[in-house]
C-alpha cells in the first residue's frame, strides 16, 4: 500500500523515525506507524513474511491471514523501534495525524491511536511476546532486550475496564509483555508515562489484530494508512503544534471523516 507520510518524507530528503536531542540524555524520535505494523513480529528478524497473496502456514510461529484476496492485499511489517535502556521514561508528546484502517475495505474507518471502542479485544501470545487485551487496534508498545523473542511469552495485562484501563499515570511492563500506549495522555490530560524495564534495549510501536480482534493474532492483510507520533525518551513533556504535511491532508481529511464508534465484522 502507497504510504503518504513515508514517500513524503522521503521527497523532503530525511527520515521520519529521527533522533531530536533535547536534555542530557533525553531524546525525541518521529515515529511513523503503518496499519501491518504487527507488534506480534517485534524483534523477529528469523522469519520470512510471505507475499501478501500467500497463506502463512508454515511451521513455527506465525500470524493468520484470510482464506481469500482482500482489497488491500496487504503484506505483514516488522513494527519500528526506538532505542532505550532499563528505567528510560516514554512519552508521547504530540497528537497524531491520519489513521488505520484495520478493517476489509480501502479507507472506509480510519481509526486514530486510541483505537476502536473501550475494549473488544483479547489477543493470544506469539512467539515469546505476551497477549493483549484491551480497545481493538490501538498504538500498543513492547519492550525487548537485543536478543529474538523466543520461548514462554510473559503475561497478559489488562487494559480494560475492569483492568488496568487506559487511563492509567505510569505503568512499567515486563520484557515482551505488550502494552496499552493509545494517545498518551490520561484521563486528567496528563502525559502517561511507560517505563522501560531492565535489560531493555529497544521500543517497538504497533497493532494488535486478529479476527473480530480475539485469539490467534493475524488478520493485518486488511489493514491500510498509517500515523505519526513523536516519542519523548527522558524527555520533558512540551505539547507542539501538529503541522500537518502536504501529503498527509487528504489521509488526516479521510481520518477525520472516518473516525467513529461503529464496529465491523471481518469478513
Amino acid at each position: 500500500m502507497f504510504n503518504f507520510y513515508r514517500q513524503s518524507c522521503l521527497a523532503a530528503g530525511f527520515c521520519c523515525a529521527v533522533g531530536i536531542a533535547g536534555t542530557a540524555g533525553a531524546t525525541v524520535t518521529s515515529v511513523v506507524i503503518d496499519g501491518p505494523d504487527a507488534i506480534f513480529l517485534a524483534g523477529r528478524t528469523d522469519l520470512v513474511i510471505p507475499s501478501a497473496n500467500l497463506s502463512w502456514t508454515g511451521p513455527g510461529d506465525f500470524l493468520t491471514r484470510h482464506p481469500g484476496p482482500t482489497p488491500e492485499e496487504t503484506q505483514e511489517t516488522l513494527p519500528p523501534m526506538v532505542s532505550v535502556s532499563g528505567g528510560d521514561v516514554v512519552k508521547v508528546l504530540d497528537p497524531t495525524i491520519g489513521g488505520i484502517d484495520f478493517f476489509n475495505g480501502i479507507g472506509l474507518n480510519y481509526f486514530g491511536p486510541s483505537g476502536n471502542g473501550l475494549s473488544g479485544s483479547n489477543l493470544s501470545s506469539l512467539g515469546g511476546i505476551s497477549g493483549y487485551k484491551g480497545p481493538q487496534g490501538p498504538l500498543v508498545g513492547v519492550f525487548l532486550d537485543n536478543s529474538i523473542p523466543n520461548g514462554v511469552a510473559p503475561g497478559t495485562l489488562d487494559f480494560t475496564a475492569g483492568g488496568l484501563g487506559i487511563n492509567f499515570a505510569s505503568i512499567a511492563p515486563s520484557l515482551g509483555q505488550i502494552f496499552y500506549i493509545g494517545d498518551g495522555v490520561d484521563g486528567l490530560a496528563q502525559f502517561q508515562e511507560f517505563i522501560a524495564p531492565a535489560g531493555a534495549t529497544r521500543l517497538f510501536l504497533g497493532i494488535p489484530d486478529g479476527f473480530g480482534f480475539v485469539g490467534h493474532p493475524g488478520a493485518y492483510d486488511d489493514n491500510d494508512g498509517s500515523y505519526k507520533v513523536r516519542i519523548g525518551v527522558n524527555e520533558i513533556p512540551v505539547r507542539e503544534s501538529a503541522v500537518p504535511e502536504p501529503a498527509s491532508l487528504l489521509l488526516g481529511g479521510l481520518a477525520l471523516a472516518g473516525i467513529g464508534c461503529v464496529t465491523k465484522r471481518r469478513k
